[in-house]
């Protein structure tokens, strides 16, 4: 590594996507990537002994002792506020987009498109400027045009939108709030306040919703290992 190389840490919990980034970002002489993670506890202890620069990292990421998506993104900026990071991610979902977006990350890459554009997030990321991949820009466009996803009243807030995430996910009241370190009595408060701005009654209808909006993707596992392999080639032994 030069000095005048960008240090990268990428976090992602599927190895083939983890080895697929690494692997395209190393292509270029501008770039080192210095550490990966495949959940947020490794992730917190690679950027506290790592100096890094920018740090590439899925959205949906769980498993780590530290939570995923915004809620993970607004403790490492708390912790590290120079650190750039560049989302990547497979949701297609305006609103977890506009919010990323208000909350300060303007880096945001789709894994629908192709993998040889991280390279210029990633220097978007490091000048502080603003990167959104073509899909991303696609689904920007949306919030202007008013799509679904884009409320109309009032617009989640990122523990709305995050409640909403992990319930629709499959978690219980009670395992969002030790995950979130709240009360049960603020999350269902968050919950319902989520329901009301979206015009949702029953349980089952904001799991619908959840689904058909993309802020729970069943197959993304399955796509998020098509999108390296068709891009790259066959992954490096992991």
């Amino acid at each position: 590594m030069t000095s005048s190389q960008i240090r990268v840490i990428v976090a992602d919990d599927h190895p083939v996507i983890l080895e697929g980034v690494r692997y395209e970002l190393e292509r270029s002489n501008t770039i080192s990537v210095v550490g990966t993670a495949s959940n947020s506890g490794e992730l917190m202890e690679a950027l506290g002994t790592l100096p890094c620069d920018v740090l590439v990292s899925d959205y949906v990421m769980p498993g780590g002792a530290h939570g995923d998506g915004l809620a993970l993104f607004s403790f490492i900026r708390e912790q590290y506020p120079n650190l750039k990071i560049v989302v990547l991610s497979m949701m297609e979902n305006p609103v977890v987009l506009r919010v990323l977006m208000h909350g300060g990350n303007i880096c945001v890459f789709s894994k629908a498109d192709p993998i040889s554009n991280l390279t210029i997030a990633v220097h978007a990321a490091y000048a502080n400027g603003r990167y959104l991949s073509p899909r991303m820009v696609a689904i920007a466009d949306s919030l202007k045009l008013g799509a679904r996803g884009n409320v109309t009243g009032a617009p989640l807030t990122r523990r709305e939108l995050e409640v909403v995430r992990f319930y629709v996910s499959g978690m219980s009241v009670t395992e969002i709030a030790t995950l979130l370190r709240r009360s049960k009595k603020t999350i269902s408060t968050q919950k319902g306040a989520a329901m009301l701005k979206l015009g949702i009654d029953r349980d089952a209808d904001l799991v619908r919703y959840g689904m058909e909006t993309g802020l729970v993707m069943p197959s993304a596992s399955i796509a998020s290992s098509e999108f390296v392999v068709n891009e790259i080639g066959p992954p490096k032994a992991v």
